[in-house]
């Protein structure tokens, strides 16, 4: 009974920084609240996150500034067409006053990285994330470079139908938590947003906040994941979802087994961000969708109806029966 007690009041304290951190993020952006919780989500759940919106829907902005919130090591790399692999990772250097050769770390070393425009890049820029993505680590010339335990990429991307663009590979796709889709603001939105700017016009400069929450209280709320409670009728439930990708008559390739895993882990820490030690079946609706959809390839008669790895994702969900 203690333990649980103990348990409750860590989570408190935690709501408090969560609530500071998306206060912080209100003053600066306007709505976009769901990016904001399911962004938030895949960090707690120690996942990697790609975010998807045209340009001008603060993607980079929204990174930047958690980034920022936590008191972590930070790096931004701006992928372009001409970026080699070597200006991610790092390179060797020979040093004439040793004798010998230095290795100098790349930018894909820090603990929080900022990967801005990742499909502008082609493919053997985009390859050199593969291994530092799965493994939190980077072998380099025969040598192995270990990743911090808070590492974690978060990716921005512009819609694959631009011109410049190079289509991150499936491999890859499926190794961020999730995909976060930014779309345009409501009416509303837009003029809170165009009052804002009125009022100070400075508003559209950087804006350099103060952390919120320190490297080791994040680890420690990662912690915390594990010890939610899980129905196992909610596990069924999860499985079932995961199912359905696999034998849908509209999905040419389903959710693997680490889309599951994904949905779990997602699902605990979604629950805890919302000051729970359990998790329920509106938890696992809320981050399903984002976790699977950039898992799924449709068939092509699926998206000549005009079918979207989203809308299919949606049905399947509504397909399972949602435990009592």
């Amino acid at each position: 009974m203690e333990e649980n007690v103990e348990t409750r009041t860590d989570l408190s304290q935690f709501a408090q920084k969560v609530k500071d951190i998306k206060a912080a993020i209100a003053d600066v952006i306007v709505g976009q609240n769901e990016a904001v919780d399911l962004l938030l989500t895949a960090i707690l759940a120690d996942g990697h996150i790609l975010i998807e919106g045209v340009p001008g829907v603060a993607k980079t902005l929204l990174a930047r500034l958690v980034s920022q919130l936590i008191d972590a090591r930070f790096s931004r790399i701006q992928f372009t067409p001409d970026l080699m692999p070597s200006d991610v990772l790092g390179t060797t250097v020979f040093n004439m006053q040793t004798s010998h050769f230095d290795f100098h770390k790349g930018p894909i070393f820090a603990d929080i990285v900022l990967v801005d425009e990742i499909n502008r890049a082609p493919a053997k820029t985009q390859a050199a994330l593969f291994e530092v993505m799965e493994e939190r680590q980077a072998t380099i010339d025969g040598n192995t470079h270990k990743m911090g335990d808070l590492y974690t990429i978060i990716a921005t991307q512009n819609p694959v139908e631009q011109e410049g663009t190079y289509k991150l590979p499936e491999a890859q796709l499926d190794r961020f938590l999730m995909k976060l889709t930014m779309g345009y603001p409501s009416l509303e939105e837009e003029i809170t947003i165009l009052e804002r700017h009125h009022a100070d016009a400075r508003i559209a400069k950087p804006v350099n906040l103060q952390p919120v929450i320190a490297r080791d209280e994040l680890l420690d709320m990662r912690r915390l994941v594990d010890k939610v409670f899980v129905e196992p009728t909610l596990l069924q439930y999860i499985a079932a979802i995961v199912q359905q990708t696999r034998t849908s008559k509209a999905v040419y390739l389903g959710a693997s087994p680490r889309a599951s895993v994904a949905m779990l882990r997602a699902s605990k820490a979604f629950a805890l961000l919302q000051g729970r030690d359990f998790i329920t079946p509106e938890d696992i609706k809320t981050v399903t969708p984002p976790i699977l959809q950039h898992r799924l390839i449709l068939t092509a008669e699926a998206e000549m109806e005009g079918y979207t790895p989203l809308k299919v994702t949606q049905r399947l969900i509504d397909k399972v029966e949602v435990p009592q």
